[in-house]
């Protein structure tokens, strides 16, 4: 279902791509919008177990394109570093793909907030995050991907090839 990766020497591992998804901090989230063209929103995340959570509004083209369409593919960069007198990058990214619902129950919903809340402020009291999530819950809706697919590459140079690329 899933295309193999030409440069296979460059795959990352399953453990390299959660590792990747684990301490990345935004990514581009795809789904297919109004009248069949793609929809890319960036988006702050969290990754645990196989799992992608997103929070959102409740009403919008996010939430048209899900209610269309479950498949979905998220990318994370976890490195760009552009080297000029090579004419290239050394690049590494993760790109996940599986079928996103929105979370209706409250407990796995509240759950899912405090995992994004812990990830981006994990010094905060428990009492402070309660307060927010609790001032900002109205409005909110939580978005689960469950990755079927998981795939990750790297540059040559971070994958210790080396050398010339065989393919053009």
């Amino acid at each position: 279902m899933f295309r193999d990766m030409r440069r296979k020497k460059q795959a990352l591992s399953r453990a390299d791509c959660e590792a990747v998804l684990a301490r990345g901090t935004s990514g581009v989230l795809a789904l297919s919008g109004d009248e069949g063209y793609p929809y890319a929103v960036p988006l702050s995340y969290a990754y645990q177990d196989g799992r992608l959570l997103f929070h959102c509004a409740r009403a919008g083209h996010k939430l048209d394109a899900i209610a269309r369409c479950d498949k979905a593919c998220f990318c994370v960069i976890d490195q760009d570093q552009v080297v000029p007198a090579e004419y290239t990058t050394y690049f590494r990214s993760v790109i996940a793909f599986g079928r996103i619902r929105v979370i209706e129950d409250d407990g796995e919903k509240r759950a899912a907030v405090e995992k994004l809340a812990v990830k981006y402020h994990p010094a905060d009291t428990r009492e402070n995050r309660d307060r927010y999530i609790d001032s900002e819950w109205a409005p909110l809706c939580m978005l689960e991907m469950t990755v079927e697919h998981l795939s990750g590459k790297q540059a040559k140079e971070l994958s210790g090839t080396g050398g010339p690329s065989q393919e053009s």
